[in-house]
């Protein structure tokens, strides 16, 4: 229940910030008589004021105030049905009429972006269990386990060490022997680490970390590792929650890959990529909510699935061919790289929210 209350509060919210960026195209309730401005003092003669742009006709009611609420949630003005069938099955085509000129009648792509945002973290967030206790551990299972490794290691480093030291004896190159003992060496050390975090054993002498190795910023990252291992609920929670509020970093991350499929064609623009790019992820997260109630419902999780493994590819096609005018070769090309290119999007962009989880 209270993962419900949290979803629509967190739908609300996102609501609520893409109505505060995105203009009105209409709609108030009552309001003075007088065709006089109350925001600049200007004369009015239609709905709204020419000087300032503000309604004529303003609310003061706590009805009205909640109807602004509903229709920030539900309408966006009506503008949000006129974009989402867009959105889903003619996506190129919005792209390009909001590129041309056509704005008032459709959400800008940024609005609608946060809006699907917060819907999918609030959807997320009442699908998937909170505090779920860790399955439990066969502590002297994982013991005898762990133990048997690290034997097999011990043995497998005496065996190397003695070929190193016949190497050496006999003159031979010991490079080859030395760096497979020092690798044999690193396992050795990391098996124990992880026996000591898993069973709670006391860690081993040869207890492994990052200052072992030589590279530049090891100590601090060793630091961060030992911050995060102690705490791992903790780094779980920043880096859901970085996601969430630097989602936005996915755009300026996407739009040069784009711009690279395009790069030779003047005619187009880094703001029209960054139009594609936004309503491109607009329905890729869509597409994700849709998918995972599918797949949370146990019956659906096949029609789901197709919806994660189709949807991208075809929509990409759709948007590529109807945005900038391609043929159907030249826009599946572009959409096979156009794939690999997002995939590197995403991993950059999990990058950043890892390293600013585990610094913060």
């Amino acid at each position: 229940m209270d993962g419900e209350i949290q979803a629509a509060a967190d739908i609300a919210t996102g609501a609520v910030l893409a109505k505060a960026i995105e203009p009105d195209t209409g709609g108030a309730v009552a309001s003075s008589d007088d065709n006089v401005c109350l925001n600049c003092g200007a004369i009015v003669t239609g709905s709204f004021c020419s000087a300032c742009g503000q309604k004529r006709k303003v609310h003061r009611t706590l009805s009205a105030f909640g109807h602004d609420i509903l229709h920030s949630v539900l309408h966006f003005d009506g503008k949000i049905w006129r974009t989402l069938p867009l959105v889903v099955w003619r996506p190129g085509d919005l792209t390009r009429r909001y590129i041309h000129g056509e704005r008032a009648k459709f959400v800008s792509p940024l609005a609608l972006f946060l809006f699907t945002v917060f819907l999918t973290f609030a959807l997320f967030n009442s699908i998937v269990p909170q505090n779920v206790a860790p399955p439990s551990i066969n502590t002297d299972k994982s013991k005898q386990e762990f133990e048997s490794n690290r034997s097999t290691l011990g043995a497998k480093i005496k065996e190397q060490e003695k070929l190193l030291a016949d190497a050496k004896a006999k003159g031979t190159p010991t490079t080859e022997f030395e760096s497979e003992l020092k690798d044999l060496r690193i396992a050795h050390a990391l098996m124990g680490t992880a026996e000591a975090a898993v069973t709670g054993k006391p860690a081993p002498k040869d207890n492994w970390s990052f200052v072992a190795e030589d590279f530049p910023g090891a100590e601090r990252l060793n630091e961060t590792v030992k911050k995060a291992g102690s705490n791992p609920q903790l780094l779980l929670y920043k880096i859901q929650s970085n996601a969430y509020k630097f989602s936005w970093a996915l755009i300026p991350i996407s739009v040069p890959f784009v711009w690279l499929l395009f790069m030779w064609r003047r005619q187009f623009k880094m703001f029209d990529h960054a139009v594609f790019v936004t309503y491109s992820l607009c329905f890729m997260m869509v597409a994700l909510s849709v998918a995972a109630i599918l797949i949370n419902r146990g019956t659906f999780e096949v029609v789901g699935g197709f919806i994660l493994a189709l949807a991208p590819p075809i929509h990409m096609y759709r948007q590529l061919k109807q945005a900038y005018g391609l043929r159907r070769r030249s826009a599946f090309w572009r959409m096979l790289i156009l794939l690999s290119f997002a995939g590197f999007a995403l991993t950059l962009f999990g990058i950043l929210i890892v390293a600013l989880g585990v610094s913060g």
